[in-house]
């Protein structure tokens, strides 16, 4: 009972006072970083925020819904939910499944596996303009996938074609993404024991069967944390777009939240505009997110 008297009185708030101590440089990092910047971005969407010159006294009137009233009834912002929609769809289903039949499959070679990783992982953390150029030369009307695909090629060309602008930059996505979560994959499966593989083995189960019955539930959270990690990623799409399609071209197929929230926020000097859409699509990943989780994880 001592004991226990004494190590309630070493807690505040229920917290060890030097865990609170050791976590606080990381709590105010989330609130300055984090916290703080959406806190602000709520306030501006409910305002009518706009720039104004250094030290100069303005007034920015509260005007309720009127934001997002205006950027749901945009015809603009709507169908840059809907590329998102239509980049998610394509991504993240291909990022989970190729990540974890190439993280398989590099889990059990033997000859050059570390050569393998290092070659998946180079393309993530390579700059997006310097791969980017690759997949203009691939993509372009003159390039490589044209001349190999000769009279089957799409008129317009990829990149300028408004069905397929979005699918070429999803798969340009998930191309340059996919060794990060090969490395979440990897990190998983060495926690499988090899006695549920050799169970399997002796009760006569395939390759495909230990795959689909031991693999696949044994690195469950290890998906659920790769899907929503590919939507989250997914949903700030802005990079690639801007520089594979010159700014959410041809004509806005290619245009996605994020990058409009650039071109109204800071090249047409709407703030308020733009926060609305941030704060809608912070909503939307949280949604979707929670969503996913709960279908992935389920017993």
């Amino acid at each position: 009972m001592a004991a226990a008297t004494r190590t309630a009185g070493r807690t505040v708030l229920g917290r060890h006072p030097v865990g609170m101590i050791l976590a606080a440089p990381y709590a105010v990092y989330i609130a300055v970083i984090f916290a703080y910047p959406l806190g602000f971005a709520v306030w501006m969407s409910f305002h009518d925020y706009f720039f104004a010159a250094p030290g100069a006294i303005v007034e920015r009137p509260f005007v309720g819904l009127d934001n997002y009233k205006a950027v749901l009834t945009d015809p603009g912002v709507r169908k840059s939910f809907g590329n998102i929609v239509v980049f998610l769809v394509i991504n993240v289903p291909l990022t989970a499944a190729l990540a974890l039949v190439l993280a398989v499959a590099l889990n059990r070679a033997v000859h050059a596996r570390a050569f393998l990783r290092v070659a998946f992982y180079v393309p993530y953390v390579t700059a997006s303009v310097a791969v980017v150029g690759v997949w203009l030369f691939l993509f372009n009307s003159g390039g490589l996938v044209n001349s190999v695909l000769g009279p089957l090629a799409p008129d317009p060309s990829w990149l300028v074609n408004e069905s397929l602008a979005m699918p070429v930059i999803a798969l340009f996505v998930t191309w340059k993404q996919l060794g990060f979560f090969i490395l979440l994959y990897l990190a998983a499966l060495q926690n499988v024991p090899n006695e549920l593989y050799e169970s399997a083995s002796v009760d006569g189960a395939s390759r495909w069967q230990q795959f689909w019955s031991v693999t696949v539930p044994a690195v469950r959270p290890a998906t659920a944390l790769v899907v929503i990690l590919a939507t989250i990623t997914g949903a700030n799409l802005f990079t690639e777009p801007y520089l594979l399609t010159g700014g959410g071209g041809p004509n806005g197929a290619s245009a996605s939240p994020v990058l409009v929230m650039y071109q109204r926020g800071l090249q047409q000097g709407e703030p308020d505009f733009a926060a609305a859409i941030g704060v809608l699509l912070v909503i939307g990943v949280l949604i979707i997110s929670f969503i996913n989780r709960r279908l992935i994880e389920r017993d």
